[in-house]
């Protein structure tokens, strides 16, 4: 082996890359507008929710509860009728759609107990299951606060104290873009590292290579190093620049153990991407294979749903994917500030997966590279 044959190899990698505007675009996208977007596409409260009203009852305490409700949470209420209300909610007008029965100002003084019918889209689930707690607070505040004449305002005998560690206010938004970003990393290490070795085999200069002094060391080792720092580098940016810089997400802990944290993660999806990309013969069936893998790799690891909820024989299994040790590392370092000291037996799992990852895959490749000579 020689560092210098894998130094030039991987330049020959950058190169290649640079002179691919699809996987460029691919780069930019997933660490730019793809942590944005999921930093702030779900609402992290009810936000301006469709309601209609369809009052029945015309009294003073069905317009108490019309009233109630207005932005942000909700769009001023549209009154309709009792026919409209389901084509409403068919043509996705409404998210909600509240019946006010006749006589119910009557029949809640008379102690008959009147019901009131809600109609939820279920559909928009962003929404409803939150927005149905909202109108059942505001529906049932405005009836007790009529009933009695006054509006009751309760004290709770022990109070709590609530301290939100790491997250003080509780901001959806904050969680999206760092694990955004984490995800992010496993999949363009896989891309792109894949994507450099099928997109070599279609055009043939994997023949060129394989008369040319080097070993399958050599050309596997540059593209890991290569893909590898492309990714290294795209991740510092998006963290910089979008997660701390657009977003203001503060970063709890070191900056450099993340990315010597990342670096390990790197060297093991890298290795994957490789070994995906021995058994695919164009990138069709690459992508199949990586939506295979990928997913599972990044629905089982904890980021998404916590580890412990799910089945035992599933968090077992998941302690082989280089993904649950990173995404425990990194939600360490970066959202509780955790040191090396903490996050050592990550460190250590991610570089015996990685070491193992690349030893399978250059057995792979050695293997592909002999079908080809």
């Amino acid at each position: 082996m020689r560092l210098t044959h894998i130094w030039y190899l991987g330049i020959k990698e950058l190169r290649s890359l640079a002179r691919d505007r699809g996987m460029i675009v691919l780069i930019l996208y997933a660490f730019t507008l793809a942590v944005y977007a999921s930093a702030t596409a779900m609402p992290e409260t009810l936000n301006r929710a469709q309601i209609a009203i369809v009052d029945e009852d015309r009294s003073p305490l069905s317009a108490r509860i019309v009233n109630a409700f207005y932005p942000p949470y909700f769009e001023t209420p549209e009154l309709i009728t009792h026919a409209e209300m389901d084509a409403r909610l068919d043509a996705g007008l409404d998210t909600f759609a509240l019946d006010i029965p006749p006589e119910f100002q009557r029949d809640l003084l008379a102690g008959r107990g009147p019901t009131i019918q809600l109609n939820v889209d279920a559909t928009r689930m962003s929404q409803a299951f939150t927005g149905s707690g909202y109108i059942n607070t505001i529906v049932g505040d405005e009836v007790l606060a009529f009933a009695q004449r006054y509006r009751e305002t309760y004290e709770p005998p022990v109070g709590l104290n609530l301290r939100a560690r790491f997250n003080p206010e509780l901001k959806q938004s904050w969680f999206g873009a760092i694990m955004e970003t984490i995800d992010n990393v496993t999949l363009l290490a896989i891309v792109l590292t894949g994507a450099a070795l099928i997109r070599e085999r279609e055009h043939g200069t994997i023949e060129h290579l394989l008369v040319m002094p080097v070993t399958p060391f050599e050309i596997m080792a540059s593209k890991v190093w290569a893909m590898g720092d492309v990714v290294l580098v795209a991740c510092a940016v998006a963290l910089a620049f979008v997660v701390q810089g657009l977003l203001a997400v503060p970063i709890q802990g070191s900056m450099s153990l993340f990315l010597a944290c990342t670096a390990l993660q790197l060297f093991a999806t890298t290795s994957l991407g490789i070994l995906l990309a021995t058994f695919a013969r164009s990138m069709p069936q690459f992508g199949l294979l990586l939506i295979l893998v990928l997913l599972p790799l990044q629905m089982l690891s904890g980021g998404m749903t916590p580890r412990e909820s799910m089945p035992e024989a599933i968090q077992t299994l998941m302690l082989a994917a280089p993904n649950t040790h990173f995404v425990m590392a990194a939600q360490a370092i970066l959202f509780r500030g955790a040191s090396l000291d903490v996050v050592w037996p990550q460190f250590l799992a991610l570089a015996v997966i990685g070491a193992i990852m690349f030893a399978i895959s250059l057995v792979r490749f050695r293997a592909t590279v002999g079908t080809m000579a």
